[in-house]
């Protein structure tokens, strides 16, 4: 009854192209994210170190990673080799360049794994869906390589890992878990609003024309070079700046395994979950992989005690797998749109109501 959208006249064309097409939607948003800024004051640290930051980080992760698989539809199990050229990247520009300020050192870290992700997109303009997957995986395992065995991206430590500390942006320091989050929650609107409005735009149609059928595409005057490599360099750059996140701010300290496949998988779980093409599915799909875990770990062991059995931590592990692949299997064949498709209906429903069309 509340979520209508009765007296709001649209009387120019601006007005009409908004993101949020009624005013329930923009002042909830607005809403959120005063929500989310306003959460440093009603959180422990150990939520905010253990939980919230690393959904922040994933979310920003998971929407690059969406801008090339759910939106131009190019399979990509490189992620993780691309978050790791960020993160040693913007490493490298900082302990290298006097004087480099932060946020400069995470924008070089994405500079960066766009050149990389163009070059291990190429094979793009050739190949698809598993084939361009193997080609990605290729980029995971030469990134995994060369971190591990070139010891000047590491600036030659006997541990082969990397640490930085004192971090600070305009002067401010980013030391405490509130002051974390709160960086990271800036990045992650900022390149949300970004991601949205260009996902909106002629390229980000170009993109979604080149994943529904990329012939017809190019019949109608798309390149499908230009469409697939600006896909492959937006994807890596928020990529890469998320891996810089990771390492700088979630981790401190990390070494290559920090990035492995297995970052890979997770953040395609992330989007597969979330939904495919929709950046709010990629905020959806992370606070799933975070919470789903923690829930498991809470929950097992409790109903193995109401019925007497001890559940060991290895029996959680391999359930939280299961979990895993059976979701993604049930989301591909009931729902291959994700959680997003699910709250979008949801929406919808709320708008027609009590009416049943």
């Amino acid at each position: 009854m509340f979520y209508r959208e009765n007296g709001q006249f649209k009387t120019s064309y601006p007005a009409d192209q908004q993101i949020f097409a009624i005013n329930q939607d923009r002042w909830a948003i607005w809403g959120l994210v005063a929500l989310a800024f306003a959460v440093p004051l009603l959180v422990d640290q150990y939520m905010l170190r253990a939980i919230l930051i690393p959904f922040l980080i994933l979310a920003l992760a998971a929407i690059g990673v969406n801008i090339l698989v759910g939106y131009c539809g190019q399979i990509s199990l490189g992620s993780g080799g691309f978050m790791a050229v960020g993160a040693y990247a913007a490493y490298n520009t900082l302990i290298r360049i006097d004087g480099m300020p932060l946020l400069l050192a995470l924008i070089s870290g994405g500079f960066f794994a766009t050149l990389v992700g163009i070059f291990f997109g190429i094979p793009s303009l050739r190949v698809k869906g598993l084939y361009l997957a193997v080609a990605t995986l290729a980029a995971q395992f030469f990134c995994d390589w060369a971190f591990l065995r070139v010891g000047w991206f590491t600036n030659n430590t006997p541990s082969g890992s990397v640490s930085v500390s004192n971090l600070q942006v305009f002067g401010l320091p980013i030391e405490t878990p509130a002051q974390k989050y709160l960086f990271c929650l800036s990045l992650l609107v900022v390149f949300a609003l970004l991601a949205k409005n260009l996902v909106r735009s002629a390229i980000g149609r170009e993109w979604m024309a080149i994943r529904d059928m990329d012939v017809a595409a190019a019949v109608i005057g798309i390149r499908p070079m230009y469409a697939k490599l600006s896909a492959f360099a937006v994807s890596s750059f928020i990529v890469g700046v998320a891996g810089a996140l990771w390492g700088f701010v979630h981790l401190g300290s990390w070494e290559p395994a920090a990035f492995s496949i297995d970052r890979s998988f997770q953040l395609l779980f992330i989007v597969i979950i979330g939904g495919l093409g929709s950046i709010m599915g990629s905020l959806f799909g992370a606070a799933f992989i975070v919470v789903l875990p923690i829930f498991l770990n809470q929950a097992l062991p409790w109903a193995g005690g109401l019925v007497g059995m001890e559940i060991s931590t290895a029996a959680i592990l391999h359930t939280e797998y299961m979990v895993f692949g059976a979701l993604i299997v049930w989301f591909l064949i009931v729902e291959p749109h994700g959680l997003a498709k699910l709250w979008s209906t949801g929406k919808q429903k709320m708008r027609l109501w009590p009416f049943p069309h």
